[in-house]
């Protein structure tokens, strides 16, 4: 009995596994894990630097894409990056201009000439086997590379991180390149590419005279203003001192000194001499003081007034000291003419010249707006001309589709039809 029941639990263990084994027989097998590997994808990075472009192959790229938070603990170790990513070609800028150029590109979105030689030279192209992807920062540049090379992009995923890593590790994955010598070529970019964008000039040392010329003429206006308003004030108090002293300047200084007429004496001959440069001038002040017709003013007006000429006076000294800066910057920049012309002179015709180059803007601009509604009012009269032939149109179609109805009257009928208007016409005559 036992062995019995031995042999029937052996058969039964043999059918389980024949069934087992037929079940299985309708799956497909695994592939080897050769195959596996020729199909998986390979990630190459493309990275952009003040000092030139950079590729590099991001290392067993199935298994870094499914340990992401893996990537973002090793950015910050060098090591642990250096495992993961491994460069292949590095392109370096000829010269600053060079390097401007191909940012403003990368910003625009446009494949520079040196980029996409950079790319068809070192990145593989994608086979049945292997598909090749390149990791990109900017997804509009991918596109574009996307569009002109053929090559599949990407901006997500693990490429940020790659990417991050690269910018912090990149002077120790380039040879000779050191920490100092990378800032140095970032700050100088970026500096160059501010200047494009805002479209400044710093070799254009013609803007400093221009402003100099705008201020000292804004100066001369202010300063006649103020002095006419100084004499004006003044003259309540001694009206004849406009007569004696003309001018502006030395009215503000005499004006100062003076302050209430009747404390002038003797004794202020000499300080009238230094401030009006005539001692002849300076007698005739204290001969018109003593007997002026000038009505009495308080103290408090005094202040004022003497504050106020003491501005017109810093004034007119400011001014003198633009004049002398506005000299030696144009006998820095051309010195012939400065001397055949004035400094003014010289400066006036470079403020017109820049005057004369923002009307000619000014004016392009204006045509351009005015040649786009010419072409928006053509449009809309070509449009109302054609409209009126169509229902033209409509009404030879009519007058064929009456002259299709009488053209079969050729029998009796028909004509019988055409008479009878005739007849009715008649009768209408004769009533």
């Amino acid at each position: 009995m036992n062995r019995a029941r031995a042999v029937s639990r052996v058969s039964t263990l043999n059918s389980a596994r024949d069934s087992a084994a037929g079940s299985t027989s309708g799956v497909a097998r695994a592939p080897p894990s050769s195959a596996v590997q020729s199909l998986q994808s390979q990630l190459y990075v493309l990275f952009e630097h003040a000092v030139g472009y950079a590729l590099f192959k991001v290392k067993e790229f199935e298994e870094v894409g499914m340990a992401l938070p893996q990537v973002e603990k090793s950015v910050l170790d060098f090591n642990k990056f250096k495992s993961l990513v491994h460069l292949i070609a590095f392109f370096p800028f000829r010269t600053a201009v060079n390097a401007l150029e191909n940012m403003n590109c990368v910003t625009e979105g446009v494949v520079h000439d040196d980029l996409q030689t950079f790319l068809e030279t070192n990145v593989p192209k994608s086979t049945k086997k292997s598909k090749v992807i390149l990791g990109v920062g900017d997804s509009k540049l991918g596109m574009t590379v996307q569009e002109s090379l053929g090559m599949s992009c990407q901006h997500t995923g693990v490429v940020p991180e790659v990417i991050r890593g690269v910018r912090l590790h990149f002077y120790k994955l380039v040879k000779g390149l050191t920490a100092v010598s990378s800032s140095k070529a970032q700050l100088g970019l970026g500096h160059s590419y501010s200047r494009s964008k805002v479209k400044f000039n710093v070799n254009r040392i013609d803007n400093m005279i221009i402003q100099s010329i705008a201020l000292l003429d804004q100066l001369d206006k202010d300063i006649n203003t103020f002095a006419m308003r100084v004499r004006e004030w003044y003259s309540y108090h001694f009206p004849e001192l406009v007569k004696i002293v003309p001018d502006n300047y030395t009215y503000a200084k005499t004006a100062s000194l003076i302050k209430n007429r009747k404390d002038l004496n003797e004794d202020s001959l000499e300080a009238l001499e230094e401030v009006v440069m005539d001692s002849a001038k300076a007698q005739a002040i204290i001969d018109a003081a003593r007997a002026s017709m000038g009505m009495d003013i308080s103290p408090v007006d005094l202040i004022n007034i003497e504050m106020f000429a003491s501005r017109v006076i810093s004034l007119v000294e400011y001014r003198k000291e633009l004049m002398e800066y506005l000299k030696t910057k144009m006998h820095g920049i051309a010195p012939n003419l400065a001397t055949l012309i004035g400094e003014t002179a010289q400066a006036a015709v470079a403020a017109l010249k820049k005057q004369k180059r923002k009307e000619k803007k000014k004016k392009k601009k204006e045509r351009e707006a005015m040649e786009n509604s010419t072409m928006d009012t053509t449009v809309d009269a070509e449009e109302e001309e054609e409209s009126p032939p169509k229902k033209k149109k409509k009404k030879h179609a009519a007058v064929e589709d009456a002259d299709e109805a009488v053209e079969p009257s050729c029998n009796g009928d028909a004509d019988e039809e055409v008479k009878k208007p005739k007849k009715k016409k008649k009768k209408s005559k004769g009533e």
